[in-house]
């Protein structure tokens, strides 16, 4: 059994994951501005290389509700890197270096960032949107907007996703607790949001090594008249968030909204039909239902 120092020390030496701009057309930034302070934005470097393509909107949740914008900046900058504006709750850490979500330990936790910020979040794009003199006016199509979130975070998302401006939802290793409990300081939601989910729904598990496998997956029985599917990616609670361009994950993400947001029918066929592209590949495993 290892002691404590040496498990430490380790830890100590790993290195930090590389930050990647993302694996889409439009290689992605972050930053944080000073009209949206209590957010980190996510968007394409070049929004002049656009050309006719408008910014989707992705509001995301962090991993414990954390208030580090960046915790999850790889699965962000790949999102933003297909033509989207990502937008978390929270800062950029003093150190830049973020801090992933892992397990977590029993008992009360206490959400540091609010669900109300995800709103804030589709408000201010919104605005942004019609603002003179913004960068961003006339770039966003805000008839295309996605909420998602991570564990915690993905609560925080189904507690907005009655939102009649949000299109679609994407609960990420994340699920309302199955015994009803309010675990989490701050987050108070419970099996109705996903029963009245009206709204094409994703969601992205870590397999049963996931401490939100048996939530998630209830979650996923529950959903009745909306077309809706659950990945499992067999990498446990701590998903791909940080891996070079999100991993796998942001590769299903990204694949989904340009399914639901913008009907594309190649990312379609990633879902759709007996031989869909995500049902043979061996990365994952998948359910759909509602689904052609």
């Amino acid at each position: 059994m290892l002691s404590a120092a040496p498990l430490a020390a380790q830890q100590a030496e790993k290195p930090e994951p590389a930050t990647t701009p993302g694996s889409g057309r439009w290689p992605a930034q972050f930053e944080s501005l000073p009209a949206l302070p209590d957010h980190v934005v996510y968007r394409p470097q070049s929004l002049d290389r656009l050309g006719g393509r408008k910014l989707g909107v992705y509001v995301f949740g962090n991993g414990a509700c954390s208030a580090d914008g960046t915790s999850s900046r790889n699965h962000l900058l790949d999102i933003a890197s297909h033509g989207y504006l990502a937008i978390a709750p929270g800062t950029i850490p003093a150190d830049d270096k973020p801090v992933a979500e892992g397990a977590r330990p029993a008992g009360q936790l206490t959400a540091s960032t609010p669900a109300s910020a995800l709103k804030v979040a589709i408000d201010w794009a919104v605005a942004e949107n019609e603002r003179v003199g913004s960068p961003l006016r006339g770039r966003i199509d805000i008839s295309r907007i996605a909420i998602s979130g991570f564990s915690c975070g993905g609560l925080q998302a189904l507690m907005n996703a009655a939102d009649p401006r949000v299109k679609t939802i994407v609960v990420m290793n994340s699920g309302v607790f199955n015994d009803g409990a309010r675990a989490i300081n701050g987050v108070d939601v419970t099996k109705s949001a996903v029963e009245g989910l009206r709204k094409p729904a994703l969601y992205v598990l870590g397999g049963p090594s996931d401490i939100a496998y048996e939530n998630g997956m209830d979650d996923y029985r529950r959903l009745t008249g909306i077309p809706a599917a659950v990945v499992n990616i067999p990498v446990g609670h701590g998903g791909t968030y940080m891996q070079p361009n999100g991993g796998i994950a942001a590769e299903v993400v990204s694949a989904w909204l340009e399914w639901q947001l913008w009907g594309d029918t190649t990312a379609a066929a990633k879902f759709e039909g007996a031989g869909c592209g995500f049902c043979t590949d061996k990365r994952l495993t998948i359910e759909r239902k509602n689904i052609d």
